[in-house]
């Protein structure tokens, strides 16, 4: 008796989506469903392509149809994905931009533009389209872990105005207002020119269609902060912190400022950087230098989840100074670190993005 589609269909019925819990049927993930003979193939649309779940979801497709249809069908499963958003195709503003996602920490010192930049590179790397913004304007680090310093983007007309082309470089769109500025002379901005040139980076570039559009702010909480909140509907915050107490209360400032009732920005999720040294010569061990777990404690009593521990790797700051981020690496420790990363961040987002209304623009209210 020849099977029919029906049938696939009701047996993917029983498969559900680990994170968002329904059916994958219900879900429309799954596409395209070809019968040929005892050859079964159909696509299975993720809702992000780094999502680290996909192994397992393939596994229960298959074994799902063996069960309820028949064990001797020849199964394949292509794995397609669109990245979920809950951002309006009207928006006027990075209107092709699915995701914003800000990475932000409650002081400095804590490796913030590292996590960044390899979140961004490690999200590029599994096949999403991917931009980053350093608006640290006060100690912009893009240029140099880029090898980028003395590079000045290019513009071009757009409906009438200039539009800045991000720079491009390990299949990222960058920009950075150290672009545009001497790298050896300090930026002595009052709060205004800061906020006008985050403003002018956002507003004023072309940075096309992205799934992700990562923002490296400045550490603390501050004008830049909030003129971002004011600006764009911010996705989801990623909070970057080390173990030790002194860091881990300024982390829960940054908590407490994006869940403030009139700002309400999701938090995605907190990373623990510099989790723990293993020498080269002793990769068994692990010396918690600033205490251990703190971060995971940290997101257990948040409600918050611990989306990845950065170890301390020498070659993290070699590869940052030398412009070769370290998330470039493949089959390394520290590789595999940020790739874990990108996949709980872009996992996260699609259960916000499953869960919770869209992010809104903070209106300030005068008196």
């Amino acid at each position: 008796m020849a099977v029919t589609e029906a049938q696939i269909l009701d047996a993917l019925k029983h498969v559900n989506d680990p994170d968002l819990k329904k059916d994958l049927v219900s879900l429309n993930m799954i596409r395209n469903i070809k019968i040929e003979g005892k050859k079964v193939s159909f696509e299975l649309v993720l809702t992000t392509p780094a999502c680290p779940m996909k192994g397992l979801m393939e596994k229960d497709c298959v074994d799902s149809i063996h069960e309820r249809v028949s064990k001797d069908l020849e199964v394949e499963v292509k794995m397609e994905s669109v990245v979920s958003t809950r951002r309006k195709e009207t928006e006027a503003m990075l209107k092709g931009v699915k995701n914003i996602i800000a990475v932000a920490s409650g002081k400095g010192g804590v490796g913030k533009s590292t996590i960044a930049t390899n979140l961004a590179i490690s999200l590029a790397k599994s096949g999403a389209k991917v931009g980053l913004l350093d608006a640290d304007i006060y100690g912009p680090s893009v240029p140099l872990m880029f090898d980028l310093e003395g590079e000045q983007p290019k513009g071009k007309e757009v409906d009438g105005k200039t539009k800045i082309i991000p720079i491009e470089k390990y299949g990222i769109k960058l920009l950075s207002i150290g672009f545009f500025v001497d790298p050896s002379q300090a930026l002595i901005w009052r709060g205004a020119m800061a906020t006008n040139a985050l403003n002018q980076l956002i507003n004023d570039t072309d940075w096309g269609e992205l799934d992700y559009f990562i923002i490296d702010l400045p550490p603390g909480t501050g004008d830049i902060h909030l003129t971002l909140v004011q600006t764009l509907p911010v996705t989801g915050a990623v909070i970057v912190s080390t173990p030790q107490e002194v860091a881990l209360a300024d982390a829960r400032k940054a908590f407490s400022m994006f869940k403030q009732k009139e700002i309400n920005v999701p938090i995605i999720g907190l990373v623990e950087n510099m989790s723990w040294f293993t020498p080269a010569e002793l990769p068994d061990n692990k010396y918690y230098i600033f205490g251990k777990d703190g971060g995971k404690k940290l997101a257990e009593d948040s409600n918050v989840i611990l989306v990845g521990q950065i170890p301390i790797v020498q070659g993290i700051r070699e590869s940052g100074d030398n412009g070769r981020p370290v998330a470039l690496e493949d089959n390394t420790v520290i590789g595999k670190a940020f790739m874990e990363l990108a996949q709980n961040v872009a996992q996260q987002v699609a259960i916000r993005n499953a869960k919770l209304d869209p992010t809104k623009i903070v209106e300030i209210k005068h008196n």
